[in-house]
């Protein structure tokens, strides 16, 4: 079921193209994935740490002051519940296709071959465990293409479990059923194109993952996200669908800010620019500071 989570929150999180201007150029003070909150009569600050939530172990960055801010933290949050199973359980119904169509039904024939023979040389998997999911749950497999290694980790299961060991709260910031209606709100058509892009220029993929991830382990917020919202665009709906989930998160952090600290781990790529985490929270008041 985490695999679940992971292939939706890799996809909307890191790989979405949108439009965005008036950026703020990239300097010594933003490069910072962990963030303090303060102020706007807070008792007690809170933190914001960006993710990725597929990443090798080789290249895995977790400082001394991520750990402490953490140990600091009354409570966790996340995207979504992680720790809850019914809310696993409920995103990876979302990603099964209740429409009658079988997952060849949306590609062409020669798509389709070409899709089947990728799965089953890369993965040593049968696309036909594939046959009732939706065009995006494939999402899962070119998401982690870019990852050399064979054992992947996630940010959110090692936070997870630091903190269930020490009897932290865990949260969501979204319900199961907003991130499927996210999904549902994304056109077949233009998941399928991005699809076939993905996997016919693999080595051009490969190369911007590789990108993605030297800027991650240098804390380098700006240039990741300008990586972001400059690969290839599956459809201009989602650059209002990160905005709009962004806006909608500040209302809630704001009401578990206000009852204790909480550590915010969220994908990365919903941190920075004019819509993101870091500049909304400011607008709402808050004191946001890079920690290093």
């Amino acid at each position: 079921m985490n695999k679940a989570i992971n292939w939706f929150t890799t996809f909307l999180s890191l790989f979405i193209g949108i439009n965005v201007s008036g950026q703020q150029v990239s300097s010594a003070s933003n490069k910072s994935l962990l963030w303090s909150i303060s102020g706007h009569n807070l008792k007690k600050p809170s933190f914001l740490f960006g993710t990725i939530h597929l990443i090798c172990i080789d290249d895995y960055l977790w400082t001394p002051k991520m750990k402490e801010c953490l140990n600091k933290s009354d409570n966790v949050c996340f995207e979504l519940n992680l720790a809850d199973p019914s809310v696993m359980a409920q995103v990876a119904i979302g990603l099964v296709d209740s429409s009658g169509k079988n997952l060849e039904d949306y590609f062409t024939q020669d798509q389709f071959k070409l899709l089947k023979k990728y799965i089953n040389d890369s993965l040593g998997i049968n696309i036909s465990l594939f046959n009732k999911m939706k065009p995006i749950a494939l999402q899962s497999i070119f998401s982690s293409s870019g990852l050399n290694c064979t054992n992947p980790t996630s940010y959110e299961d090692s936070i997870m479990k630091t903190a269930q060991a020490s009897g932290k709260q865990i949260s969501g910031l979204e319900d199961p059923e907003e991130q499927i209606a996210a999904l549902e709100k994304i056109p077949i058509d233009s998941v399928v194109v991005q699809l076939m892009d993905e996997l016919q220029n693999n080595q051009k993929s490969d190369s911007e993952y590789n990108k993605l991830i030297a800027a991650y382990k240098s804390q380098d917020l700006p240039l990741l996200y300008q990586l972001i919202t400059t690969s290839s665009e599956p459809g201009d709906e989602l650059g209002v669908l990160l905005e709009d989930r962004n806006k909608k998160w500040i209302s809630r952090m704001s009401n578990k800010m206000n009852q204790s600290s909480v550590f915010f781990a969220v994908g990365a790529g919903h941190l920075w620019g004019d819509t993101g985490v870091i500049t909304l929270l400011r607008k709402a008041g808050y004191t946001v500071k890079p920690l290093k």
